[in-house]
């Protein structure tokens, strides 16, 4: 939803702009963290407030929003001799977010490392050989992320966006 204050540009880019959309479901620091506890099998609200160290009223709204957005779904459970209880398991939607927070962790581990370096690969459930994440042609060859562009699809609000980034990057360029 826009917020008040968003101008009419900002309300055009953000409904044609892949990233800002899911930043609009994503972009909260504790959604993120969230989902990486989820992606790691974490279901559970005490579990996501122990691991994380979050208030039980953020952590309510935060679940509630990506439940909303169609990323967690709530189940209901109950232990023996407790009352019933919601858990919180990934959706779809959800279980495709592990490609994005895995691209992040290797970000975030090249540029803003921790003091003890890399702290944890990932590795493949049925040999445990290390995996990467990587821009994949169709063929199956990995390609450098220099070697990437992107095209806005024909015929879509993109396009204009697009247009206007290139004569905006010729501009910049002509002064170099």
């Amino acid at each position: 939803m826009p917020s008040r204050g968003t101008t009419q540009a900002e309300r055009v880019y953000n409904s044609t702009c892949t990233i800002a959309r899911s930043l609009d479901v994503l972009g909260a620091r504790w959604n993120l963290l969230i989902l990486r506890e989820a992606v790691n099998g974490i279901t559970r609200f005490a579990d996501f407030r122990e691991l994380l160290g979050i208030a039980p009223d953020v952590l309510s709204d935060r679940l509630a929003s990506l439940v909303e957005a169609g990323v967690l779904e709530k189940h209901r459970y109950q232990a023996p001799g407790d009352r019933p209880r919601d858990e919180y398991l990934l959706t779809q939607r959800g279980r495709d977010l592990k490609l994005v927070m895995a691209a992040l962790h290797d970000w975030g581990d090249r540029y803003v490392p921790s003091e003890f370096g890399v702290t944890t690969t990932r590795r493949r459930i049925s040999d445990g050989a290390e995996v990467h994440v990587a821009f994949v042609d169709t063929e199956g060859n990995v390609v450098p992320p220099d070697e990437v562009y992107s095209v806005p699809k024909p015929g879509t609000p993109a396009e204009a966006f697009f247009e206007r980034r290139g004569e905006l990057r010729e501009r910049a360029a002509a002064v170099r």
